[in-house]
């Protein structure tokens, strides 16, 4: 018997042995359900194809042409990714609004004796569940931030409190950029909309009773936008505070922009999109300071010239409460981790006092 459902709440959806997205490769890597995989009934050349059949020519040719299609394809699919699972199989399976395509994959599921369920709505309803979560509504989790200049190590502090067992929302993993001008990730950055996918499945997993730390960003995280209702939400959190002495993000910036730094092309790419308000003849010598490789002091001169300077403008905006100022003279992972080890300690505290 196939099941249906419209819950895709993480316990639900974790309660799958996968989350089967037939549609097609393109509308799959534009936005799709955190951890599905997808096995397409239709590839995008194949869905064109039935559908200008449809609208031009013939609706009964396009249903049967679109039908062997399908076939085949679901065939290769029971010989490929699905060749190994066993009769008590349970996947979700969806396409656009729940329609045909994900139907005539449910229906080989069903007669083959997988327990099979259809998402109702397809991924119209994990959509509008997205959308309401980062447009609509306001968030319930009681967020922190990690405020500090350029280079202060905010990002790996997030990453030592996680490992304190401390609540922590990693904006830029999920935008897949860092932030900055020289912020790009290989790969790319996902669309907006798949990155309002994983932020709503990052926060649907996070418990609101217990504090949420997150790296104070701009509301633009390189080309994707932070979605109003976590906007908000950071815009009232309060602080904690990293201040560190110069030379001690200098080396941590050294090293964790090591990847760009490696590719000079994709380094001077970069510093040609500083802004106009830097003088020409500035920007020149530190596109020759990274031709030279002398990136220490080029981090030195970015953060002192660029970078902290923003950074003290728009201090004065912020208005955030302090909760806490932590002084770091080392930026290394051991101090680091000593850090979050104290945060952790507070924050709990501040959760319950007793």
């Amino acid at each position: 018997m196939i099941r249906h459902t419209t819950d895709l709440s993480p316990a639900a959806r974790d309660g799958f042995d996968a989350i089967i997205d037939v549609r097609s490769p393109g509308e799959f890597a534009l936005d799709h359900i955190p951890g599905a995989i997808n096995l397409p009934v239709l590839d995008d050349a194949q869905r064109a194809a039935v559908g200008t059949e449809y609208v031009q020519g013939s609706k009964f040719r396009a249903r049967r042409s679109g039908a062997v299609m399908v076939a085949r394809n679901i065939a290769a699919h029971l010989e490929g990714a699905l060749a190994d699972r066993g009769g008590g199989f349970k996947p979700l399976v969806h396409c656009w609004r729940g329609g045909q395509r994900s139907g005539a994959m449910v229906t080989v599921m069903d007669q083959i004796g997988w327990p099979v369920t259809v998402l109702d709505g397809g991924y119209q309803t994990w959509r509008r569940q997205v959308t309401a979560g980062v447009y609509e509504t306001p968030l319930p989790h009681r967020l922190t931030l990690l405020d500090g200049p350029t280079g202060s190590g905010k990002t790996a502090l997030l990453e030592a409190l996680a490992g304190q067992g401390v609540q922590t929302l990693d904006l830029e993993a999920l935008a897949a950029h860092r932030g900055s001008l020289f912020g790009a990730m290989p790969g790319g950055q996902p669309s907006q909309k798949a990155f309002e996918s994983r932020l709503h499945d990052a926060l649907s997993r996070l418990d609101p009773a217990r504090p949420v730390v997150v790296e104070a960003e701009s509301s633009k995280i390189g080309a994707r936008l932070v979605p109003p209702s976590l906007w908000a939400a950071m815009a009232a959190a309060p602080v904690i505070e990293i201040v560190a002495p110069v030379e001690a993000r200098v080396a941590h910036t050294v090293a964790t922009y090591a990847d760009i730094a490696a590719d000079p092309a994709a380094l001077d790419v970069a510093l040609s999109r500083l802004p106009r308000h830097h003088a020409r003849a500035m920007i020149a010598e530190w596109r020759a300071m990274a031709a030279r490789g002398a990136l220490r002091d080029l981090a030195r001169q970015l953060i002192e010239v660029h970078y902290d300077p923003a950074y003290r403008r728009t201090g004065a905006d912020r208005g955030r409460p302090v909760l806490d100022r932590l002084v770091l003279e080392d930026l290394s992972p051991a101090a680091l981790a000593i850090a979050a080890q104290g945060l952790a300690a507070g924050l709990d505290r501040a959760r319950d006092p007793a």
